[in-house]
């Protein structure tokens, strides 16, 4: 008998566990690394520390070219740079460095062995999305996938969560969203979904995740099977 077989199953009032994707369910900083330091040095530029560019991550593509070239989307050559790094990003996934944050299969594992569902509401565009999922063989077991192609508003409008429910069919009391940016926790607290910050994953260097009004703030990634214990409700 495995180790597996002989934990005790999951016991939680949670049906539905949603996560945003980049800094809360997967590690993807190391691509971005990547490819702005690439297109930094097609354009004859010195690469920037890993860890700024960590930091900007959740923001998008565009804060990314904000950061690394220092202008802002007047810029005559804002959308150019966007289009490029966009295009340099989507290479870079054929052979992506993304991994999922450390208790994330076991926690994906142990709700799956519960009949807990559970999805991805980001907002990555579907495109790169996809092909990232694909390759941590994720897309098949996601049971939904809410991105911005699917709504008209994107968090932290409460569209994406709220689609998500209802193509899972539950109710919003019972679920929870896990988000690493403040615009995470406002789009589950409009949705009336519980909200969990993920302090661990791509915070901006002067942002506190425990002034956001969370629900819950969890500070490692490996907690989270622990905190979903605790909700039990009548």
């Amino acid at each position: 008998m495995t180790d597996h077989q002989l934990e005790t199953p999951l016991e939680t009032s949670i049906e539905c566990v949603l996560f945003d994707l980049d800094g809360t369910l997967v590690d993807t900083a190391q691509d971005f690394v990547s490819v702005v330091n690439k297109l930094l040095s097609e354009n004859q530029k010195a690469p920037i520390a890993a860890d700024l560019i960590r930091q900007t991550v959740s923001n998008g593509a565009r804060a990314l070219v904000t950061l690394a070239f220092e202008v802002d989307e007047s810029h005559e050559n804002f959308a150019d740079l966007n289009q490029r790094l966009l295009d340099l990003y989507y290479e870079e996934l054929a052979e992506t460095k993304a991994v999922l944050y450390p208790g994330m299969e076991r926690l994906l594992n142990r709700i799956e062995q519960v009949d807990i569902k559970w999805g991805i509401v980001t907002n990555k565009p579907e495109k790169y999305t996809r092909k990232l999922l694909e390759k941590l063989n994720l897309l098949e077991r996601c049971q939904s996938l809410v991105c911005p192609d699917h709504v008209t508003h994107s968090k932290p409008h409460p569209e994406p969560i709220l689609l998500a429910c209802e193509q899972l069919n539950v109710d919003t009391e019972r679920v929870v969203y896990l988000g690493d940016h403040i615009r995470d926790i406002q789009a589950a607290k409009n949705a009336d979904v519980i909200a969990i910050a993920a302090a661990y994953g791509y915070l901006a260097k002067d942002a506190k995740a425990e002034d956001w009004y969370a629900d819950f703030v969890i500070w490692e990634s490996d907690q989270i099977e622990s905190l979903l214990t605790l909700l039990k409700f009548a």
